[in-house]
């Protein structure tokens, strides 16, 4: 037999002695550890994002907690925000809590001192002068928006509003006539149909929350409620230029109301995040 016949032939079975093991290598995974196998390799990615949905859960509550907080009035300017007691309070680590407060902290509601912690933010009168003027020109846009825009069912739920604000007024409940005052605003803004300015003055709103329970003495509303009716008055008659009118006068008339008097509260965390 010639010299290259037995080479060629001693390669082949070379080759086939190294795939052998191979193959039987496979053949001995059992089919349950191959699935499990699977399965592992699909499984740190969904694990991964329902870790992040969790997060971000915890994120919105503390958020919405603290907003919610400042917009009532029960968080007022200077109120401290220390970190071990918002773990406590939301069953969280320090760095969800950090990571909200920076959030707010971006938006204005909150001032982070270093070496100091956090503290809901106190608006100088600079700042008070700079938000009410931009919030005024923002619901100039937002009202005559509304009345091109807003539906007869829009309509009535802007007079039940009235009449929640109505009851709240003359029940005496100041918690409730804050929230139903900022909340007018707001849902003005909603029938604008434009998300992105509703988001603005969203922020603009909680800000000029700040200011109120900074500077207006105790007892006031910060938006009259017949200034309100008025405002709807001329949404309802697609009176765009009274709108306008109605409402750039409304917000002049709460920034001059704006005193300097500070209110201080004496109550727990818990009690003024509502929890």
């Amino acid at each position: 037999m010639p010299a290259n016949v037995d080479k060629a032939a001693a390669r082949a079975a070379s080759r086939s002695a190294t795939k052998a093991p191979v193959k039987a290598a496979a053949k001995a995974v059992p089919k349950s550890t191959a699935r499990k196998a699977k399965v592992s390799a699909a499984s740190p990615p969904a694990a991964a994002a329902s870790t992040q949905g969790r997060a971000a859960d915890a994120d919105a509550r503390i958020y919405q907690a603290i907003f919610d907080g400042v917009l009532n009035h029960r968080l007022t300017p200077g109120t401290k925000l220390p970190e071990p007691e918002l773990c406590q309070l939301f069953g969280v680590g320090r760095a969800v809590v950090r990571r909200v407060l920076e959030k707010l902290a971006h938006d204005g509601i909150v001032a982070l001192r270093p070496n100091k912690g956090a503290v809901i933010a106190e608006p100088t009168p600079e700042e008070t002068g700079q938000i009410f003027e931009a919030r005024r020109a923002l619901e100039r846009v937002l009202v005559e928006m509304a009345v091109a825009r807003a539906t007869a069912a829009d309509l009535r739920d802007l007079r039940r509003q009235l009449a929640e604000e109505h009851e709240a007024m003359h029940r005496f409940d100041q918690p409730s006539w804050a929230r139903l005052a900022s909340g007018f605003h707001l849902r003005i803004a909603a029938l604008a149909r434009n998300p992105v300015l509703q988001r603005y003055l969203t922020e603009l709103v909680s800000r000029c929350s700040l200011i109120v329970g900074l500077y207006e003495p105790p007892g006031h509303a910060p938006c009259e409620h017949d200034e309100h009716a008025a405002i709807v008055d001329c949404i309802e008659k697609r009176d765009a230029t009274g709108a306008i009118g109605r409402m750039d006068a409304h917000l002049r008339e709460l920034e001059q109301r704006i005193e300097t008097s500070r209110m201080q509260g004496e109550k727990s965390l818990a009690q003024l995040l509502g929890l």
